[in-house]
């Protein structure tokens, strides 16, 4: 990315700050409402995504989360930690606070195994599959509700669920203009400025949202610094059968680099907030140097387009265009690196041949996503169905630059890359899925999915071949896949407060770009097949609902490290015949009248690669000598055996008060079931105080404060591991090595919120 580029994102904050002012402006000049209508249209925003939801006859595991729930926690984390007391989730930070580069894993399922979509719209990156929330900063702020199946789920667009679906709906708009400033201020001198403003319903027909956001930290880890801009448009326009809505949102990042982690060793020498991220030289003082510029720096860009038309009571279509424009890029040095692998010629320096030197690298991308989704829906007495699809593709260009090598005699070219290559996916995919009554209370689904996928990949790519020493990687990656994804089930409504279901899913999914690019040069992996069973009993009144699901998930082919490297010493992920997921989910929530409120869930599960095989290599060089060890069932990595969330709420008038806690196991970093390669359990509260009030000419005021992390719990939530051998008097001896994220003791975050 260019200074001209952040100059251009300036203008455009520039432009969506004078529309701000123009809504407020148009806050006291629009017109009343009338209910019925204004009635009408709510009506019409609740059946836009209906193709893509669960309902409560659907069999499937799924937990829905309100917009009131959302802000009740939206204080400056990114959005995975928003949703980490729902059932079978834990989130990770690299800054070790919730904020910068963040993920969730459900069932001990990655983010590139979440399907996540926003209005139906595919949000997961085409590439990797995975969604990079830091991309999305405070998007929470302008979503209305949002649904997390667990499991295969139901049909929707994007890649493929392997383990959950998370289905966001935004732009929810109020009848009434209105206008709200939210702030937040704590420790690492993390703070969060958000400016809403709405126009309400004009005319009847009209309506104006915007969002203007600012988030920024210094991260709990060393030097972890975030900083996060923002925007939310939205224009539409709705009569008694029709809306049409124009939606643009984006994000600018500037990340420091904190993905290293840190040794047991090294954090008891320098510290748990250690970051080796940007290291040059330590001085003649002992004092480290850094470079500075050691960033990620990402502006992305979304757009879209919804219809939806309601034909009659029974039915409706919806439909959507969307573009989504990404330019980034990061920096990072690099020490005793070989010139050859830059395109760069030996150079003289202090009488000696120089073939290896520090220097600087600039990665970058620009790419573009966009297509189309569809669905038609009917909704009778006895039978609601629809069919539906998308058609997207993506267009991206990988490459890299040298900017600055050590005592280099020459001049670089700025404009010369030093690997570049192409990546194109188009993408389609057409379900039909139908929910039918076959008796009172008792329902019978089915849906059926085929998604046709051509990947391409074509260039030289940032890999150079250490075993033949020839060059770089060259990609020439031509891949074609067609999945057929039958899910059916029965769900039965014992009677008003008890419900039973069942299901089996299949779904399919394509390797990402690392699968191909970090394994083997010439060998290519495979599609992975999942099949889920899933069976669950609900009980709910008006004070008591209680929950269990039983899954077991039986995957074939699926992607796993195997201890295996490729060609340049990186970890491979290889297909492995058989592994399996199965647990049981058991949630439980009491309400009270006095204001108490107890939310519990709970997953006990069991996770397993079946019938392993571990393959080390001497002193991790891949052109050397090979250890196999037939290790039989190992654990599947990132993976817990048991999961504890708990929430006590009271509320009393406007105080509310709230202590969330979590408890996960122990988890291993590789499937090898190593000691020395194992995150211990933690267990983690936080602590959330509020009062609501209303003054004269402010319609509501909250203050209050967030202690995370509460009783200064010491952990990690991520990390990386691996092995190697080396021989001592003849015999192989096995080493291990593993990085930790570390992650903030007790901290604070003070916030308030203002509606006008």
């Amino acid at each position: 990315m260019s200074r001209g580029l952040g100059d251009v994102y300036k203008r455009q904050m520039k432009k969506y700050a004078m529309a701000a002012c123009l809504f407020m402006a148009a806050l006291n000049v629009c017109a009343q409402t009338k209910e019925k209508d204004s009635l009408r249209v709510i009506d019409l925003q609740e059946v836009e995504i209906i193709s893509t939801r669960a309902t409560g006859t659907t069999p499937v595991a799924f937990t829905n989360i309100n917009k009131d729930q959302l802000k009740k926690q939206n204080f400056g984390q990114d959005l995975p930690y928003l949703l980490s007391m729902t059932p079978s989730a834990i989130t990770t930070s690299d800054a070790g606070a919730g904020i910068g580069y963040t993920t969730l894993r459900v069932r001990g399922t990655d983010g590139t195994r979440i399907n996540v979509t926003a209005n139906g719209i595919p949000i997961n990156d085409a590439e990797s599959h995975n969604v990079f929330w830091v991309n999305l900063p405070d998007f929470a702020s302008s979503v209305k509700d949002m649904q997390i199946q667990r499991g295969a789920g139901t049909s929707t667009n994007g890649a493929g669920a392997f383990g959950a679906s998370i289905n966001m709906q935004t732009g929810d708009f109020s009848l009434k203009p209105y206008a709200e400033l939210n702030g937040s201020y704590g420790s690492f001198n993390t703070h969060k400025e958000t400016v809403k403003v709405g126009t309400g319903l004009i005319n009847d027909h009209w309506s104006f949202d915007a969002r203007l956001s600012n988030i920024s930290s210094d991260g709990y880890i060393d030097r972890a610094s975030v900083g996060l801009n923002s925007y939310y448009l939205q224009g539409g326009y709705y009569n008694d059968n029709t809306s049409v809505k124009l939606i643009t949102f984006g994000g600018k990042e500037r990340t420091y680099h904190a993905w290293n982690y840190a040794s047991k060793e090294e954090m008891k020498e320098y510290g748990r907030r250690y970051n080796s991220c940007g290291y040059m030289y330590t001085d003649d003082n002992g004092t480290a140097h850094y470079y500075e510029d050691q960033t990620d720096n990402y502006v992305q860009k979304n757009y879209q387009l919804l219809f939806n038309h309601n034909f009659t009571s029974a039915w409706n279509v919806n439909a959507g265009l969307h573009y989504t424009k990404g330019d980034g890029y990061y920096q990072e040095y690099k020490d005793n690196r070989k010139l050859v692998e830059y395109g760069l010629l030996p150079y003289e320096h202090d009488g000696e041949t120089v073939k290896k030197s520090d220097l600087i690298r600039k990665k970058a991308m620009d790419n573009w996503f966009g297509g189309g989704i569809f669905s038609v829906n009917y909704k009778g007495s006895r039978l609601h169905a629809s069919l539906g699809g998308g058609l997207n593709r993506y267009d991206g260009d990988h490459f890299g630059k040298v900017l600055w090598v050590k005592n280099y005699i020459g001049t670089l070219d700025p404009d010369k890359d030093y690997y570049r290559n192409n990546a194109t996916k188009n993408d389609g995919n057409l379900y039909l899925k139908a929910d039918y009554e076959l008796c009172d209370g008792l329902n019978a689904y089915a849906d059926l999915q085929y998604r046709h996928i051509s990947y391409k990949m074509y260039g030289q790519n940032d890999k150079w071949n250490s075993v033949t020493g020839d060059g770089l990687q060259q990609l020439a990656i031509h891949e074609k896949f067609d999945f057929f994804n039958p899910k059916a089930g029965l769900s039965w409504q014992i009677n008003r407060n008890n419900r039973v279901y069942g299901s089996f899913s299949v779904a399919h999914k394509e390797p990402t770009r690392n699968n191909y690019t970090d394994g083997k040069f010439t060998e290519h992996p495979k599609a992975e097949r999942l099949f889920d069973y899933e069976l669950g009993y609900t009980f709910a009144n008006s004070w008591l609902n209680l929950g269990a699901n039983l899954y077991y998930m039986d995957y074939k082919d699926q992607l796993v490290l195997t201890g295996e490297l490729n060609e340049i010493g990186e970890a491979v992920a290889a297909n492995v015949p058989d592994s399996y997921r199965m647990g049981i989910e058991l949630m439980a929530g009491l309400k009270l009248p006095c204001g108490f409120q107890w939310d519990i869930n709970a997953t006990l599960s069991r996770n397993r690669v079946e019938n392993f095989t571990e393959t080390l290599y001497e002193n991790e060089d891949p052109a050397g000598e090979k250890w196999s060890t037939y290790l039989g069932d190992t654990h599947i990595a990132f993976s817990p055996d048991f999961l504890l969330n708990n929430r006590f709420g009271y509320t009393y008038k406007g105080f509310e008060a709230s202590l969330q806690s979590q408890y996960v196991s122990k988890q291993y970093m590789s499937n090898l079931d190593c000691k020395d390669h194992i995150l211990d359990a933690y267990f983690v509260s936080n602590l959330n105080l509020s009062y609501t009030f209303a003054l004269p000419k402010i319609k509501s005021i909250t203050i209050g404060c967030t202690i995370y992390n509460l009783f200064n719990e010491e952990y990690e939530n991520n990390g990386y591991a691996g092995s190697g051998f080396y021989y001592e008097d003849g015999q192989k001896v096995r080493y291990n090595y593993a990085g930790y994220a570390a992650q903030a003791g007790t901290n604070v975050l003070g916030h308030i919120s203002l509606r006008f």
